[in-house]
């Protein structure tokens, strides 16, 4: 059974799809054994709390610098025995120090297609605004390896999602959480897990 970490700093909608995948057995051979914020208030924490998940607050803003930071978190993944991280709105820059301590063990979710919409600057509503502004007719989401490169990790799975021709931010937005985010972030968690993912040339090969 493998340690799922999952860092999180607001109100935790992924996480809140991680914690029902895992309640229905979706989630093999995985648990969610910690949940970290970088935010005191965030309301992750509480539904944490609700499924008897432990918790930690690492605040962001108690440490001068991103290294310090991101040693803080790496220590206490290692503390926590983390065999898997998950950045569930994780809205916090880590450096390189943590991609060397989890290598191809940390996954994060964004809400495009990469390598479409991504890189720096391209989070939350703004992927969704460029999204709209580009006029593509297709969008969805990617869950891949964190490395280095902003978004440039080995993708794991995608899923795509219609755009609308009345869609606004907040309404493509909420689709693609609720028909491709939520569904393809526990399938990826799980598929580590059984060790159904390796990674060759910077691909990731997963295997059903």
């Amino acid at each position: 059974m493998k340690n799922i970490a999952v860092l999180v700093s607001g109100g935790g909608t992924n996480l809140q799809a991680l914690i029902d995948a895992q309640n229905s057995g979706i989630i093999k051979n995985g648990k969610i054994t910690c949940v970290i914020s970088s935010k005191p208030d965030a309301y992750a924490l509480e539904r944490a709390k609700q499924n008897d998940i432990p918790t930690r607050i690492i605040p962001r803003k108690e440490y001068n610098s991103v290294s310090d930071y991101t040693k803080a978190v790496t220590d206490a993944l290692i503390e926590i025995k983390a065999d898997l991280v998950v950045y569930a709105g994780f809205m916090t820059i880590l450096d390189e120090k943590i991609v060397k301590a989890f290598p191809n063990r940390m996954m994060n979710v964004h809400p495009s297609l990469i390598p479409s919409f991504c890189g720096k600057g391209y989070y939350g509503l703004h992927v969704h605004e460029e999204v709209l502004k580009k006029g593509v007719k297709l969008t969805g989401a990617t869950i891949h390896f964190v490395t280095e490169e902003c978004d440039g990790g080995p993708i794991i799975l995608q899923k795509a999602v219609e755009v609308k021709n009345n869609d606004t931010p907040e309404t493509l937005q909420k689709r693609v959480m609720e028909e491709a985010e939520w569904v393809i972030l526990p399938q990826a968690v799980s598929l580590f897990c059984e060790d159904k993912i390796e990674v060759k040339d910077n691909k990731a090969y997963v295997f059903n």
